[in-house]
């Protein structure tokens, strides 16, 4: 079983927020400043996708080396998202599902929904899900800030 409640709070913002010093971890691991490339397994779509945020991400230190592959993976989804999309617009939401008699042989047709609609729906909550880890949903930006006044020592590193 997972842990209970909501996510914990970044280290960053609890500096930002003015928590206790005994619940902040002074200790948290940071990224290198390295370079952040996109993988070479993503796809044209996807990689036009990364490029499109993801010097704007980075500058806000929001992308790092560490986050190529869930950022990749919010890149993908939302290419698959696009493509599925395009196949119900264009095809529908309602489709026309063949149906055989027990020999295998076509005896008609029913209307069922667009087997698109399963990848669209799949991708749509993959968007949701890592989009919402680097504040690319309206609601998880308006918990983010950047920016303010950093405590001394450690702090300074984790807005930087």
């Amino acid at each position: 079983m997972g842990k209970r409640g909501p996510a914990p709070k970044p280290t960053a913002l609890r500096v930002l927020h003015g928590d206790r010093k005994d619940r902040i971890n002074t200790a948290e691991p940071q990224p290198d400043d390295g370079d952040v490339v996109p993988p070479e397994w993503l796809g044209e779509a996807a990689l036009k996708v990364w490029h499109a945020l993801a010097d704007d991400l980075i500058s806000k230190g929001v992308l790092t080396s560490w986050d190529t592959e869930a950022y990749a993976n919010w890149c993908d989804a939302v290419a698959r998202r696009r493509d599925a999309a395009e196949h119900v617009a264009a095809e529908g939401a309602v489709v026309e599902h063949p149906v055989f008699n027990k020999n295998g042989d076509q005896t008609g047709a029913r209307m069922g929904k667009n087997p698109w609609l399963l990848a669209l729906d799949a991708a749509d909550a993959q968007v949701q899900r890592y989009g919402a880890r680097f504040g690319l949903t309206p609601s998880d930006r308006a918990q983010l800030k950047i920016g303010g006044t950093a405590e001394a020592g450690g702090a300074e590193r984790l807005l930087s």
